[in-house]
């Protein structure tokens, strides 16, 4: 198995200081103390692949875009692309076009990769779709997710469960890149659009695209919102996730939600809108609970589209899980992916969800 691996290095930094998402935005993430995110994960899933499958023989780009946890865990790269013309960037100004160079590079030559592994988002994912097909190539394609919105369905669900797949793998499959207009996602309009489609190992931990769940919310809404209310001059602080599911709980409280935002509530008003992480840790008190809703297609609590929700904030606080009936028909089983492996696994388990203004269903997060 030869495997070209290049990381996205700024993917995922806008995340946790509120931004949902780093495209165009990568010197006002570093302006609000924005920390890597993607090199980490890099970091996780090529250790697994050491430690699963030490023979391997990888490709990587030169650092900042993945030579360091390569040789970090072990590897001796077969080769390493210089994308930057002998120059070595801050990671803040690595680009598309660096990606781009580099996947031409692994797929090239008398002894191109099998499997191309990229870490970032659904930006990074349309880039290396674009330049496998730029260069006719058959390729396959697998994700680490490190970005902050991640719908398309190249992405295994963790970074060592993309290496379990890259390197177990035996068949491919054609499957969807999807990406958003990350300005427009600010604003609340979230809509999904094809960009392309790739080959892609088949397995289980693939996550599926993002779909947009219908029925009514407004049930549970009010069902929510009245708990909460009645919690009202106790002190209790509800950290409110983002989405539409969440959303109508907001608007039940009686205010105009955050655009795909994290907002907190205490005795009766909001005390911090369009949260970041500090932010949202700065408000919590002795009692904290978190209202948060799986992504619909996909089922994931954590790690997608609400990294402000940080393993720092969920340690301090009680997890309610939201969500209609017909989300709940659409998956198999909710995932959290919280950059904290730890916490992935204290949250494993049965979780009971509140489907109704009364109800509840059963769900196990794998």
């Amino acid at each position: 198995m030869h495997v070209g691996f290049v990381v996205n290095p700024v993917a995922g930094m806008g995340g946790r200081v509120g931004l949902k998402g780093t495209d165009g935005k990568v010197s006002e993430a570093v302006a609000r103390g924005a920390e890597p995110r993607a090199p980490d994960r890099a970091r996780r899933a090529v250790s697994r692949l050491a430690a699963i499958a030490p023979e391997a023989r990888l490709s990587t780009a030169a650092d900042p875009m993945g030579e360091r946890p390569v040789r970090d865990a072990g590897f001796d790269p077969v080769r390493v692309v210089d994308p930057f013309d002998g120059e070595r960037p801050d990671p803040t100004e690595t680009t598309a076009a660096h990606t781009a160079r580099a996947v031409e590079a692994f797929v090239a030559g008398d002894d191109p990769v099998d499997l191309v592994v990229f870490v970032g988002g659904d930006g990074t994912a349309a880039d290396v779709a674009a330049t496998l097909e730029s260069v006719d190539s058959a390729v396959p394609m697998l994700g680490v997710p490190a970005g902050v919105k991640v719908y398309s369905s190249v992405f295994a669900v963790s970074p060592e469960d993309a290496a379990t797949v890259a390197a177990s793998f035996s068949r491919t499959e054609r499957r969807e890149v999807m990406d958003i207009d990350e300005d427009a996602y600010r604003e609340g309009s979230v809509h999904p659009e094809l960009r392309a489609i790739a080959h892609v190992p088949v397995a289980d931990d693939l996550q599926s695209s993002k779909q947009t769940a219908s029925g009514t919310v407004e049930s549970l809404a009010e069902g929510v919102a009245g708990d909460i209310r009645a919690r009202d001059g106790e002190g209790v602080t509800f950290v409110l996730g983002p989405g539409s599911t969440v959303g109508a709980i907001k608007a039940a409280l009686g205010f105009e939600p955050s655009p795909i935002g994290v907002d907190v509530w205490r005795d009766g008003e909001v005390v911090v809108r369009d949260g970041t992480e500090s932010a949202i840790l700065d408000a919590l008190g002795t009692e904290n609970v978190i209202v948060v809703s799986p992504i619909g297609g996909q089922g994931f609590v954590f790690g997608r589209g609400n990294p402000q929700l940080s393993p720092a904030v969920i340690r301090q606080c009680d997890v309610r899980i939201v969500a209609s009936r017909t989300k709940l028909d659409d998956v198999r089983a909710l995932r959290v992916d919280t950059d904290d492996p730890e916490l992935d696994a204290e949250l494993a388990g049965w979780v009971r969800v509140r489907v109704g203004k009364f109800e509840t269903r059963m769900m196990k997060i794998a």
